[in-house]
């Protein structure tokens, strides 16, 4: 059973990193898009905007950043939206380190259960072909608790985990829906205004 607790306590860790990162990502995102790099591009200050984007640590500033770059080099719709998605793909492995390793570790957790249940089940059957015939039904019930004990452990750390892996994902698809939402939103104002 300590191997398990060590997974789920490693688990948590990871889970309580996670969601601390995402949580500040998603407001630092809200932040810099809203008050910001989309005031500028409103009023198409592409030069502050460019600035801001350069001097911001939010993910969605260095997205915007790079479709900007390639708006005021002359490029095309197509080249700022390549240019856009590359930004995202560099962005999206940040959002999703770790996060799978939830899923991992909840696998991992039930199968140490099922392994400590074998044992515990060996070690039980051992015990009792060498026992009293007066203590065998004694050992064997007695056993056979400790070894689904380790099981039932393993399950309780597996649920808890898989459990927060989905919110996570679910947290992470949604940072990810935004920064794409803020992308068009950006591309779209760049069609329609002139830079200065």
């Amino acid at each position: 059973m300590y191997p398990i607790a060590v997974v789920l306590l490693l688990g948590l860790a990871i889970a309580i990193e996670r969601y601390v990162y995402l949580t500040h990502a998603r407001k630092v995102n809200r932040d810099a898009f809203d008050k910001g790099l989309l005031p500028c591009l409103r009023q198409g200050d592409f030069k502050s905007a460019m600035r801001f984007a350069n001097d911001s640590k939010a993910p969605i500033a260095s997205i915007v950043g790079a479709g900007l770059a390639r708006h005021m080099g002359q490029s095309s719709r197509d080249e700022v939206e390549f240019a856009m998605e590359e930004g995202l793909m560099e962005t999206l492995p940040r959002l999703e380190k770790r996060t799978q390793y939830l899923a991992t570790l909840a696998n991992i957790s039930t199968l140490l259960g099922l392994l400590g249940t074998i044992i515990g089940l060996i070690a039980a059957f051992t015990a009792v072909a060498n026992a009293d015939p007066a203590e065998k039904a004694s050992l064997l019930s007695q056993s056979i608790s400790v070894a689904m004990n380790t099981t039932a452990f393993g399950l309780m750390a597996a649920i808890p985990l898989l459990l927060i892996h989905a919110v996570l994902q679910s947290k992470t698809n949604d940072i990810v829906d935004s920064l794409e939402m803020a992308g068009i939103k950006v591309l779209n104002l760049l069609s329609t205004t002139q830079a200065k």
